[in-house]
């Protein structure tokens, strides 16, 4: 046979070769296979644009029927979760700003006594708008609500207003984000996705450039300890971040004009855990990862579910449980927090710490998984 004659069959030999190679490629199989399964769920079950069932509150000042006919709707509108109907309208406030509510209701005192009179007293109705996408919907509802509810009362002595309706004045507040903007959501948001993508992938392949460099057994060599060459490695990593950080902020503010309304002491101390817990996690890759390409499919098995499952790209609300239970695990969904609640409505520690610990639990729990498993990958 001429070898300087196409052969199918020295083709069909190398094909043969290189899917022996895939399979005992695990990690490499897993991707091919994983990735669009778990593309097709997220998209096809956790993807929703449109959220129901946000949380809300009610400060009712005013007990009467028409009242609880609004309340009442707004539940069976499926758009709200009224979880709190008579609260203050200082807790109210404080549970939009800590973020355990997405809207909040306030019915003032006389309200019923005022629509008999003919006064169109107001319902005021704020909003969380630090995520545009996810309020709009419940905003836009809001009217039709209202008038379903005036309708449903108008009898007896509330007869009189049917001619009227709506007989009250639905005031909107769009709190933190009064204009809707969505550069106020995205770009604080970018600075988590930033963080965790180059922090993660720069750090799983430090520790597998050097084996395949095969320059690991003469840093083992040097009389550093095996410790402290992983602290040295990391601490570079996490300077690397905080450098983004400055810069990403700098950015937000030169280009976007983002507010900064909060403490950024506050927001580089909680940085600071975000990006420990990435370079941990990053070094965990990299330990079990036996080249560099394995150290970024890794790194990509990871990110995937994080920007689709934090609420970067989709309200997290929206999300059925299964999926907001996934996302709750992930540093990303609550660094994603934290940002937009210091950037945006100016939230000190105290009123984001619920988002706090379950970063600093992410960060023992990953950092105690890399010095064990990089003890066991020097053995």
């Amino acid at each position: 046979m001429n070898p300087r004659r196409f052969s199918f069959a020295r083709v069909g030999a190398v094909m043969v070769k290189e899917a022996i190679q895939l399979r005992r490629d695990r990690l490499t199989f897993a991707m091919i296979v994983g990735v669009p399964i778990i593309q097709l769920v997220i998209f096809g079950y956790a993807i929703n644009t449109d959220p129901k069932r946000l949380p809300t509150v009610v400060a009712a000042g005013d007990q009467g029927p028409v009242a609880r006919a609004l309340v009442t709707g707004m539940q069976n509108s499926g758009y709200f979760d009224v979880q709190s109907p008579a609260v203050t309208e200082r807790e109210a406030h404080r549970m939009l700003a800590e973020g355990t509510a997405a809207f909040a209701v306030t019915i003032p005192a006389g309200f019923q006594r005022s629509l008999i009179r003919g006064e169109r007293p107001q319902l005021i109705v704020e909003a969380d708008a630090t995520d545009p996408a996810a309020s709009s919907g419940g905003v836009a509802a809001l009217p039709q609500i209202l008038s379903q509810a005036l309708a449903q009362e108008a009898v007896g002595p509330y007869s009189k207003l049917r001619p009227t309706l709506p007989a009250a004045d639905l005031v909107v507040h769009r709190r933190y984000n009064p204009e809707g903007i969505t550069s106020y959501n995205i770009v604080p948001g970018l600075l988590g996705v930033i963080l965790t993508m180059t922090t993660i992938l720069m750090t799983a392949m430090a520790l597998t450039r050097e084996v395949e460099r095969g320059t690991m057994e003469n840093l083992l060599a040097t009389p550093a300890r095996p410790f402290e060459i992983m602290i040295g490695k990391i601490v570079p990593y996490i300077l690397f971040g905080l450098a983004q950080v400055g810069i990403i902020l700098v950015a937000a503010k030169a280009l976007f004009d983002v507010p900064m309304v909060g403490a950024i002491s506050t927001l580089l101390l909680i940085t600071l855990l975000f990006v420990g817990s990435n370079v941990a996690l990053g070094y965990t890759f990299s330990s079990l990862a036996r080249s560099q390409m394995q150290a970024m499919q890794m790194t990509f098995f990871f990110f995937l579910p994080s920007i689709l499952l934090s609420g970067f790209m989709f309200p997290f609300r929206g999300m059925p449980d299964w999926a907001q239970w996934i996302g709750q695990v992930l540093p990303l969904t609550h660094y994603l927090r934290v940002v937009r609640a210091i950037l945006l409505k100016g939230a000190n520690l105290s009123e984001i710490l619920h988002d706090v610990w379950p970063l600093a639990l992410f960060w023992v729990a990953v950092s105690t998984v890399a010095v064990v498993r990089y003890r066991r990958t020097l053995d």
